[in-house]
């Protein structure tokens, strides 16, 4: 059984083992974290799924309505820690972007995410704060990819951001995996709202990757269906091998089946044994 919380509303998803609690879509939820019990609403109920998952935490009930009044005095805090940081880093002209405030209950602490374009001294801005909201306050700086998953927003697709919402790890991304998939290689193609390459280019590389290497390369001589030609390109989502014929130069794109070397051999073989075996039997 696997469900799915989220802390804010569209925000990142979160996968809980239910445990024996059945909470429903919008119901308040109380999730694990190394800082004690945490408010999360579920958006994805508990269901069965065919894959075997290990290490889930699990869901620790249902969120009482001191949760909820705790919860929503610790949002109260953080949008406080908010606006004076912001106030402070305009009053030292320091080159900070605020992007994030966690409340930490256990100390209490409050820490501020923020993105500069350089290493930031913010000794003094660390006592001001420390100062104004009575508590203690610690600065993280976090790299642009960090800062477009804690700000969110809308992707080049139109849908929210993946490091938003469900992306858990970044992983390598490259720019030959653009090359590969036949994209332009123009940052304001391929790049995403943090500016760095897209993570979707990794989705469908391992496919393009599989075709590629099934398939014969631009430039291979071929037979097709509508006779002999030259690759010329791939067409990978439609899984066809675009080919100029040499009888007068017409394109055709054709299914990879059809101008593969490997099968084209395995048919004409297994088509030979039929031939024969029906030629038996009509004997």
């Amino acid at each position: 059984m696997m469900m799915a919380v989220s802390f804010e509303r569209y925000g990142r998803l979160y996968y809980l083992d239910p445990g024996g609690h059945s909470p429903s879509v919008g119901d308040k939820v109380l999730v694990p974290t190394d800082d004690g019990p945490e408010v999360a609403e579920c958006v994805w109920a508990p269901e069965w799924v065919s894959e075997e998952v290990d290490d889930l935490p699990v869901c620790e009930g249902m969120a009482t309505r001191a949760d909820i009044a705790r919860d929503e005095r610790n949002r109260t805090r953080r949008a406080e820690a908010r606006s004076q940081a912001k106030r402070l880093i305009r009053a030292n002209g320091l080159p900070m972007k605020v992007v994030g405030v966690d409340y930490l209950s256990e100390g209490p602490t409050f820490v501020v995410y923020f993105s500069a374009p350089h290493r930031v001294d913010f000794r003094d801005l660390i006592r001001e704060m420390s100062r104004a909201l009575d508590t203690r306050v610690e600065f993280r700086q976090v790299g642009a990819r960090d800062e477009a998953r804690l700000q969110g927003g809308i992707g080049p697709c139109g849908r929210d951001l993946c490091c938003a919402t469900f992306l858990k790890d970044f992983e390598p991304v490259s720019v030959r995996m653009a090359k590969d998939q036949n994209l332009p290689v123009n940052p304001m193609r391929i790049a995403g709202a943090c500016g760095r390459l897209m993570c979707c280019l990794k989705y469908e590389h391992p496919l393009y990757q599989e075709f590629k290497a099934s398939t014969p390369d631009p430039g291979s001589k071929v037979g097709t269906p509508e006779g002999d030609g030259v690759v010329i390109g791939h067409d990978v989502p439609r899984e066809k091998v675009v080919v100029r014929l040499n009888d007068g130069g017409r394109r055709c794109a054709c299914d990879r089946a059809d101008v593969c070397g490997p099968r084209q051999a395995y048919e004409s073989t297994h088509g030979q044994r039929s031939t024969s075996d029906d030629e038996g039997e009509a004997g």
